[in-house]
């Protein structure tokens, strides 16, 4: 038994930008040591209904499996011994029960059935956390669709300005991406399973009652069943990996996008929220924090997707290193995706939005935004290629003397004897030439909308 310390609750250094929200809860010390409790709470309740133990003894056992009583560190301690922190948690809960009840503790287990359960309660705990930032920060995206479908702006091919879409298409994008992460997420969460297999996955310590034990432990924990112990099968990590690094990267997307449409010489957005922002050593500096730091969190998913990818190949009926591999990716990755979404949220469900700065900038470039909408409309008469290389001509001519392509335009006589300056005007009106956007952005909320109501029916 412990002095009663489960896990420090001190935060870190780095805690306050790369472990954000409440994943970073679900994923410390104590969670993984009530979640290994919790394992050998469910296992003695599941053989008492197979009748290998008594209901009383398994009651007993239940009534220890608190984290609070057992001290973390002194475990992690006694892990160098042994090479699993199990060892010494079974030992401290057996002495804990104490009597005949604590004979039955962890009956027939072996530690990677107590660590690999515990990874996936873990898991799922952590992603209902995630997943809820996850679709705030859809919800706040969808906002901003609705509100700005029509709010023109400059489309960004390899940053520079290519052609006029609206800010609402551009949310909906983000919104999209954030969806479909969703989705993944929640299909993996289902399949999440217990693991049970003893010493070498035959479960032969429980004689013909094991697969039954397996079930009931399924349903005891809630999560699901294996067609059988998959202590080298590594699958459900790996899709776990995937669909996390999926999602840091459909939350990475449109932080990124964020602070680059915070930028001085852009000024299109901004962060609310006082106090926030600030320089140590530049007073007038706003920063979009959350945004930058909803970057930087997604930006360390790749290399724990890969490590914990990496350990998928293991030797024979129990991994020697690969396995014990896993265990900080997985904690680091949940972690650090639940925090890009809490941040990600925060930009989204606080941005202002400066439509005014929006069109200045579309106007920037003097109407060369819409040289390709003149090029369509001359190609009738020239053919494609011709109008192409004529309207080229007459955007150099513009850039090079500092001009509105419309006036360069309507200046050519080739050019003007096949439209009209008033057709120009209008060729070059960026809030007309937005082609299917509002009609993208219509499409886009519809499914965000359906997305919830399904959401809703499955929860």
């Amino acid at each position: 038994m412990s002095s009663g310390r489960a896990a420090s609750t001190e935060a870190g250094l780095f805690d306050g930008v790369l472990a954000r929200g409440a994943v970073q809860g679900a994923v410390r010390d104590r969670a993984w040591l009530q979640a290994m409790l919790d394992f050998e709470a469910g296992l003695a309740r599941a053989q008492a209904r197979a009748g290998l133990v008594s209901a009383d003894d398994a009651a007993a056992i239940g009534r220890a499996c608190r984290a609070d009583d057992f001290d973390a560190a002194e475990l992690g301690r006694a892990a160098a011994w042994t090479g699993t922190p199990v060892d010494g948690l079974v030992r401290a809960l057996t002495a804990a029960v104490g009597g005949a009840a604590g004979d039955q503790v962890h009956r027939g287990a072996t530690s990677q059935d107590v660590l690999d359960t515990a990874a996936m309660l873990v898991s799922r705990r952590a992603l209902r956390h995630l997943i809820g930032d996850l679709v705030g920060a859809a919800d706040a995206a969808a906002v901003l669709a609705a509100r700005h479908r029509a709010t023109p702006m400059a489309g960004r091919t390899l940053l520079q300005q290519a052609l006029p879409i609206t800010f609402g298409l551009g949310a909906a994008g983000w919104m999209v991406g954030l969806d479909e992460a969703i989705d993944r997420l929640v299909a993996v969460s289902g399949r999440l399973a217990v693991q049970l297999g003893g010493a070498a996955g035959t479960l032969a310590s429980m004689g013909e009652a094991g697969i039954q034990v397996v079930a009931y432990l399924a349903e005891e924990l809630g999560l699901a069943a294996p067609v059988l112990p998959w202590h080298t099968l590594r699958t459900r990590v790996a899709e776990l990996a995937g669909a996390l690094g999926e999602a840091a990267g459909a939350a990475g997307k449109p932080a990124r996008d964020l602070a680059l449409l915070a930028q001085t010489e852009v000024a299109e957005v901004r962060e609310g929220g006082p106090r926030r922002g600030g320089s140590s050593s530049m007073p007038h500096k706003r920063n979009p924090v959350a945004a930058v730091s909803a970057a930087a969190c997604a930006a360390r998913a790749p290399g724990l997707v890969a490590s914990l990818l990496a350990s998928m190949v293991q030797e024979h009926q129990r991994a020697a290193g690969a396995w014990h591999a896993e265990w900080r990716p997985l904690a680091e990755l949940l972690e650090s995706v639940g925090a890009a979404a809490a941040w990600l949220r925060d930009a989204l469900e606080h941005l202002e939005v400066d439509a005014a700065r929006m069109r200045v900038n579309l106007d920037a470039t003097g109407g060369m935004l819409l040289a390709e909408r003149v090029t369509g409309a001359l190609a009738p008469a020239l053919g494609r290629l011709a109008a192409h290389d004529l309207v080229a001509a007459a955007c150099a001519e513009a850039a090079d003397g500092g001009r509105p392509l419309a006036e360069v335009l309507e200046a050519r006589a080739d050019i003007r004897a096949h439209l009209p300056p008033a057709q120009i005007r209008t060729l070059l009106d960026p809030a007309s030439y937005l082609g299917s956007a509002l009609v993208f952005v219509e499409r886009a909320l519809a499914a965000h909308a359906d997305a919830g109501r399904r959401r809703e029916e499955d929860a």
